[in-house]
């Protein structure tokens, strides 16, 4: 009874610390790997290997975007303070893109195609 506790409390407080906007990085993959080469011929590490280095390459490729988008910010607002991150947000908002993608969103109301009276 007290292993299920425990595990529940170290459980809780994990959750709670990595709680952010990035992708899963590699245990939340690992993790989906193990179960998917499990249920896959019995091939849990391999699987968790797998997902393990697709979370880490993920997060990379969020990070990177992120800094590429703090650079625009930078140019569109010189001086302006604070990190990466909250940069790439402040340009996420500006610009009606979302985290991971560089590009405009077609679907966002302002984009969206003015309708015409007939």
């Amino acid at each position: 009874m007290r292993k299920i506790a425990l595990l529940a409390a170290v459980a809780s407080i994990t959750c709670a610390t990595a709680a952010s906007a990035e992708p899963g990085g590699c245990i939340k993959y690992g993790a989906v790997g193990a179960v998917g080469g499990h249920v896959a011929g019995h091939h849990s590490v391999l699987g968790a290997a797998a997902g393990c280095v697709t979370g880490m390459y993920k997060r990379h490729e969020y990070r990177k975007e992120a800094k590429a988008k703090a650079a625009l910010y930078d140019q569109e607002h010189p001086g302006s303070k604070g990190t990466y991150l909250e940069k790439a947000t402040a340009y996420d908002v500006e610009h009606s893109t979302t985290p991971g993608k560089m590009a405009t969103d077609a679907t966002t109301p302002a984009q969206a195609a003015p309708v015409s009276a007939h």
